[in-house]
């Protein structure tokens, strides 16, 4: 009875000494540090996340994953528990992203900020504070993925419909199309060999020309020479240009003498003779007047003028 006594001691020592270790190894493992709540909120996959993982705020540890659970306001809809360090610098612009531990896949929340000295985002136990939670770089290189791959098959569907049997037809026509030139091409050498041995001939009948035009222009400048030496003599002081306009200048002063002689000496004769004529005509008019008044004047001669008052003869009107 003693011995199993004993025993029985001995095996519930045993448990409450592991037990006691169990508790002991707990209480200093636990986390003594203090922090403050926040929540994600998210529709987008979490693959990888689980609770206990880790929070980073720009590579630096500053808390942990909490929970994880459905929203049950909204469908479809994720929240995530974190708590972080006191001392973190989480502001109105802070924003967060999943990020990836190596090849392990285990993911952990990435706190970052889009600019510095924005205001502190206040949060508490009992309404803690929602950060957004934005994707991260497998996120968008899953998406950009998708839309390469659409954009790749679309390419793809393209190049079907492009090389369909009777594009292929068209293709080939081009390629023997392009490869007759390329012949004709090469056969234009051939034909331009003729010309090009004629081209040394064709240039020495071209110096030869060239020297022609050279010598009929030293001609040319020489007859402008003389052209020039010429008028040189006719426009020089005392030439024949100025012989002229000295013979002209005389002629002018001539006429213009024998003008201002002309308009002194005949003009006061042709005035009197104009007077003389005019007198003349007037008595003309006066004789062919009376004739018309006396016809018989021809023949008996113009009667007696009446005597005026004071003559002989003279009789007083009676009224």
């Amino acid at each position: 009875m003693e011995n199993r006594s004993h025993a029985l001691m001995t095996g519930i020592f045993t448990i409450v000494l592991l037990i006691a270790a169990v508790l002991f190894g707990v209480w200093f493992n636990r986390d003594r540090v203090e922090r403050v709540p926040y929540l994600l909120a998210t529709t987008m996959p979490v693959p990888g996340l689980n609770p206990q993982a880790m929070v980073r705020y720009r590579g630096l540890e500053v808390g942990k994953v909490d929970a994880i659970d459905f929203d049950p306001k909204v469908a479809g809809q994720i929240l995530i528990n974190i708590s972080v360090d006191p001392a973190t610098p989480v502001t109105r612009t802070t924003f967060a992203t999943l990020g990836y531990q190596g090849v392990t896949g285990i993911a952990y929340v990435q706190l970052d900020d889009e600019r510095t000295g924005s205001e502190r985002l206040v949060t508490s136990a009992a309404n803690p504070a929602r950060i957004e939670l934005r994707p991260g770089l497998l996120d968008q290189l899953e998406k950009r993925g998708k839309r390469i791959l659409d954009q790749v098959e679309q390419v793809t569907q393209a190049a079907q419909k492009l090389l369909n049997p009777a594009n292929q037809q068209i293709i080939i026509g081009a390629f023997t199309n392009i490869s007759g030139a390329a012949k004709a091409f090469g056969a234009i050498p051939q034909q331009l060999a003729p010309t090009i041995e004629k081209l040394p001939q064709l240039a020495a009948q071209t110096q030869q020309t060239l020297g022609a035009l050279s010598a009929a222009s030293g001609e040319v400048g020489k007859v402008a020479r003389n052209w020039d030496a010429l008028a040189g003599k006719l426009q020089a002081p005392g030439g024949t240009i100025d012989k002229i306009g000295d013979t002209v200048d005389r002629v002018g002063l001539s006429v213009e003498a024998l003008a201002s002689g002309v308009e002194l000496e005949a003009l006061p004769h042709l005035i009197d003779l104009s007077d003389e004529a005019r007198s003349s005509l007037r008595t003309l008019k006066t004789t062919m007047n009376a004739l018309n008044e006396r016809p018989q004047s021809i023949l008996f001669g113009a009667p007696e003028a009446t005597p005026g008052p004071g003559e002989a003869g003279f009789v007083a009107p009676t009224k």
